[in-house]
């Protein structure tokens, strides 16, 4: 009776214990520098971008439970939301908030989910600069509902280490988000050191984004795949000639810049357009077979000159997660083969699956008309 009494109050005292330090207070700093600070970690997220949702599978073993409402915008990747759905149920319960830009973001839809935080990329927060909040979030603040802005998409070598450190305080995994950082920044650094051999040339690059859409030639500027890019040696031809993020390049303009290298961009949203398909489901004949097809219709002489060995295709989801790092080593290893070739990122995916993604990315995510990846 004695043993079993004292059983009950150390079983009890254990989960007070366990109550008490889930109920710790969590102060951080988010990309605008403003201080946040939660009574306990997150347990009710609003993701004003529900594609954030990647980022939260990087740390937490079920991270729909931890999901009250979101943009829509992932559910247009219907093959990655498909991976969630089958392995989460849950995730179809999750309501919509709008499509994740701040004109349509429904902040009444979202406060009357009552979240402990809402979660706001810069995109979503009205284009908050690096030293101030934008709308959205100054409209919850006012209200007194918590929220942080994190970023993987505008300045993503610069900004994904400090956002997921950020997300995984805010859920109280900061080791997670730890680990996760040390594994990326090894990789890009492994990529730095190598590329400053002297005189190393850096090939010309045209990414042609979403290739295969109803127009030619859309490709990234002075933002986002133009930082991976760089970061992998090469010269984005884009960059010369846009002055944003991302824009449209004429045919002409292409064959002017004598792009050495092609990688077209695209996923399943393109099933339908018969655009370049690469993504969660796909197999590796479907991925090689959409480009060839996509290059024949656009028929470009300055890219059906150049050799297989140099046409490439790659998931243009990359572009707003932190598995991202596994671009950069595509690029590097196709555009500096005599540099990279013991580099695997096909290794580097399977690492990210079995250590750190709880619902791992299945299918295609890259090809080569050349037949090497």
């Amino acid at each position: 009776m004695l043993i079993d009494r004292l059983r009950t109050m150390l079983a009890l005292a254990l989960v007070l214990l366990a109550f008490g330090a889930r109920a710790e207070p969590v102060t951080l700093t988010d990309l605008t520098g403003r201080k946040v600070t939660l009574p306990a970690p997150a347990r009710r997220i609003v993701l004003a971008q529900g594609r954030h949702l990647n980022a939260l599978a990087l740390l937490h073993p079920d991270p729909v439970s931890l999901v009250a409402g979101w943009g829509d915008d992932l559910k247009r990747d219907r093959a990655t939301y498909d991976l969630y759905r089958r392995r989460f149920p849950a995730i179809k319960r999750v309501p919509d908030l709008g499509s994740g830009a701040a004109r349509t973001f429904s902040l009444e839809k979202a406060i009357s989910l009552e979240p402990d935080l809402v979660v706001l990329s810069r995109f979503a927060d009205g284009g908050g600069g690096a030293a101030q909040a934008g709308e959205v979030a100054r409209r919850f603040e006012a209200i007194g509902v918590p929220v942080i802005v994190i970023d993987f998409f505008q300045a993503p070598l610069e900004e994904t280490e400090a956002s997921l450190r950020i997300l995984g305080e805010a859920i109280g995994r900061p080791e997670a988000a730890l680990a996760y950082n040390r594994f990326y920044r090894e990789h890009l650094d492994r990529i730095a050191a190598r590329l400053k051999a002297p005189g190393l040339a850096r090939p010309r690059v045209f990414m042609h984004a979403h290739a295969g859409g109803p127009t030619c030639c859309y490709s990234p500027g002075r933002g986002v795949f133009d930082q991976f890019i760089r970061a992998a040696g090469g010269h984005n031809i884009g960059a010369d000639i846009l002055p944003g993020a991302t824009g449209e390049l004429s045919p002409e303009y292409v064959a002017s810049a004598k792009p050495d290298i092609y990688v077209g961009t695209g996923g399943t949203y393109q099933i339908r357009s018969g655009g370049l398909v690469l993504g969660s489901g796909v197999s590796a004949e479907e991925a090689r077979r959409s480009l060839a097809a996509t290059l024949a219709r656009l028929n470009l002489l300055a890219i059906s000159s150049l050799p297989p060995e140099r046409i490439h295709g790659m998931w243009q989801l990359f572009n707003d997660t932190p598995v991202h790092v596994v671009a950069v080593e595509l690029l590097a290893k196709w555009l500096h083969p005599e540099l990279f070739g013991d580099l695997d990122p096909a290794a580097t995916l399977r690492e990210i699956n079995e250590r750190f993604l709880s619902v791992p990315l299945e299918g295609t995510y890259w090809t080569s008309l050349g037949g090497t990846e």
